[in-house]
């Protein structure tokens, strides 16, 4: 996709992100070699680091870090509209939940669903986008929700409400 650098002619701008629309991440297959990379430089906590550390934690197997969980979701999101949008960046997360370990060998896969919008009162060429997301593994269970408000600068200020 060819990534062009005005952002006015960006794929994605604030008027794209309407309430109830579901963006759908790419897939991404997990291996053991990157949780523990991550795992190295961010948290090593046995269970990341090592295949029996993991199998004899609560997590069942080499698990990655919910932070690399994280992380793995802000490629998906980057891949899937950010890198092609108005995007100026975000004021925070809402909530992160780890519902499920992601373990060595999965599949992730997962959607961001809209919840509100609105344009900025200070800044009319400024709209905030608030949005839920869902990560599932292979087998179609919910392994992260999280929650935040991205800035998104409009494609035609003063046109949207």
């Amino acid at each position: 996709m060819n990534r062009m650098t005005d952002m006015a002619e960006k794929r994605w701008a604030f008027e794209d992100f309407t309430v109830g629309r579901t963006i759908d991440l790419p897939v991404k297959h997990v291996t053991a070699a990157e949780i523990v990379d991550f795992a190295s430089q961010f948290d090593a906590q046995p269970m990341h680091m090592d295949e029996e550390a993991g199998k004899a934690s609560i997590l069942g197997g080499l698990a990655a870090s919910g932070w690399h969980t994280c992380a793995m979701f802000m490629r998906m999101m980057c891949d899937a509209f950010l890198l092609d949008s108005t995007s100026q960046g975000a004021p925070g997360v809402d909530y992160v939940r780890w519902k499920k370990p992601v373990i060595a060998g999965d599949t992730l896969s997962g959607t961001s669903t809209v919840t509100a919008a609105r344009v900025s009162a200070k800044r009319p060429n400024l709209g905030f986008v608030t949005v839920e997301h869902r990560i599932f593994n292979q087998k179609g269970e919910t392994v992260c929700e999280l929650a935040n408000t991205g800035m998104f600068l409009l494609r035609n200020p003063g046109v949207a409400a």
